[in-house]
């Protein structure tokens, strides 16, 4: 995963080395000497995360910060404040200003890494949603983008999941007297995902210091779960236990608190968490309600040939105006007239369902997938390297001929295979439907080659077989 990544800060030293260790970790970094410049770069370069120092001349960086989180254009980026300054209460100043994560100097690699890397994670997710909801727009549905920055963050349901009583009533006895939580308070894993089961919970805060469990294995847990994956997760960590933190990003937690616990940066940090989980539910509900009008196949469920010629001119646009790579795979069932000719079109129907299934559930949860007509299915993977789709190609080819299908009032299953074709963007003058072409000739190749084959086209060695 890439993202292009803003560090402002004044002392040139500073930003050289924040740049190598980003760009070591194959970010692309641009640069800002102030505030000024930065709150412009924002408009104009569309970074994924900002690294914003807070002692600069001038604008300092909660200033800088609060300008950012007030403009609803850029108010969904995350914000890291970088500084030197470690009290309580200036942590609490930058989240008051809407910061998203500190770093105190001397920065840590790993921390740094963790931090941008889980940050961006979200942002990916969110822009996802966004796009959809403005294709929807452009479409002439009825529905509008709402704000992040005005999301009510009252009454949300949140369990706890901490078995040390007095740590649990302090933090239940916070969140409900100032915000009228409604807060269940769990002391193991076998509890929490009961409990995770039964309600619709918008955060989790969990202590990574529970006596008789351990804590990331419940956080994998939980990320393991489709319905649970994008739940909110802020976790409680000892001070200076920066292994075990930068472990918790990469499992998948959002944010963190640090013991002691202080009042004000626990309500602020768990409404930051419940701003963006109901900012993202409004999205996606949003979506959910609109898909139904005129962008769903309705035979499979998934995008259809409409929505996706809309939407992958502006995945395109954005592609090449943020210098990534975007991936377009081409699926096509093998053979599929002869299951029509041998058991009926309602199996036929049946099958495409199936296949339709497979494939949505062997991708990333914010690829496109459509079904461009009859038999053929499309994927777009926005930002992701060739080798990472060359494994994702073969996990859904896999998946597709791996598990036999039963037709209906059949006992017996079928096996059914797809030849897959893949291409990627060509430089700044490329077109959608030129992409869709070479997908397509691509997928001609697989079949030819003996079908149940994926075939990549456009990497640096020419066309290319990559599976089976």
């Amino acid at each position: 995963m890439t993202a292009r990544v803003l560090i402002v800060d004044d002392v040139p030293t500073n930003v050289k080395l924040l740049e190598a260790r980003l760009s070591n970790a194959y970010f692309d970094v641009i640069t800002a000497k102030d505030g000024p410049s930065a709150l412009e770069l924002l408009r104009s370069s569309l970074p994924d995360i900002v690294l914003l120092d807070v002692m600069m001349p001038g604008m300092n960086g909660f200033e800088v910060c609060k300008k950012i989180k007030s403009d609803p254009k850029t108010c969904h980026i995350p914000v890291v404040m970088v500084t030197a300054l470690s009290e309580t209460k200036d942590r609490i100043q930058g989240l008051e200003a809407g910061a998203d994560d500190f770093l105190t100097k001397p920065i840590n690699d790993k921390a740094l890494l963790a931090r941008v890397r889980n940050l961006t994670r979200v942002k990916m997710m969110m822009d996802a949603w966004r796009q959809r909801s403005e294709t929807f727009e452009k479409l002439g549905l009825d529905i509008s983008l709402p704000e992040l920055c005005k999301e009510d963050t009252g009454k949300a349901k949140v369990l706890l999941v901490e078995d040390n009583p007095h740590s649990a009533a302090h933090i239940r006895e916070t969140l409900v007297e100032a915000e009228g939580d409604d807060v269940t308070i769990v002391a193991d894993g076998v509890a929490a995902m009961a409990a995770l089961r039964d309600v619709a919970f918008e955060l989790v805060i969990l202590s990574l210091d529970l006596a008789n469990e351990d804590a990331l294995r419940l956080v994998a847990q939980i990320r393991a779960s489709e319905e649970l994956r994008s739940l909110a997760i802020l976790v409680l960590v000892e001070e200076h236990d920066e292994e075990m933190l930068a472990q918790a990003f990469e499992v998948g937690v959002h944010d963190y608190l640090v013991r002691p616990l202080e009042k004000s940066e626990l309500l602020l940090r768990s409404r930051t968490q419940i701003r963006h989980s109901r900012y993202q539910k409004r999205l996606s509900s949003d979506y959910q309600n609109s898909l139904a009008l005129a962008v769903t196949d309705s035979l499979t469920g998934i995008y259809n040939r409409r929505y996706l010629e809309n939407h992958l001119p502006r995945l395109l646009e954005d592609s090449l105006q943020q210098e990534k790579n975007l991936i377009v795979m081409l699926i096509d069932i093998d053979r599929f007239k002869d299951v029509n000719d041998r058991f009926g079109h309602v199996a036929g129907d049946h099958a495409l369902k199936e296949v339709a299934a497979r494939i949505r559930a062997n991708v990333r949860s914010f690829d496109l997938v459509a079904r461009l007509g009859g038999d053929e299915f499309v994927v777009v993977m926005p930002d992701c390297s060739l080798p990472f789709v060359r494994a994702t190609v073969e996990r859904v080819r896999a998946a597709v001929s791996g598990q036999p299908i039963f037709m209906p009032g059949e006992n017996e299953g079928s096996t059914i295979t797809v030849s897959i074709g893949v291409a990627q963007v060509q430089g700044q003058e490329d077109m959608p439907e030129a992409l869709l072409k070479r997908a397509d000739l691509a997928m001609y190749k697989a079949k030819a080659a003996g079908r149940n084959k994926a075939w990549v086209a456009d990497n640096d060695d020419g066309d290319q077989e990559c599976s089976a």
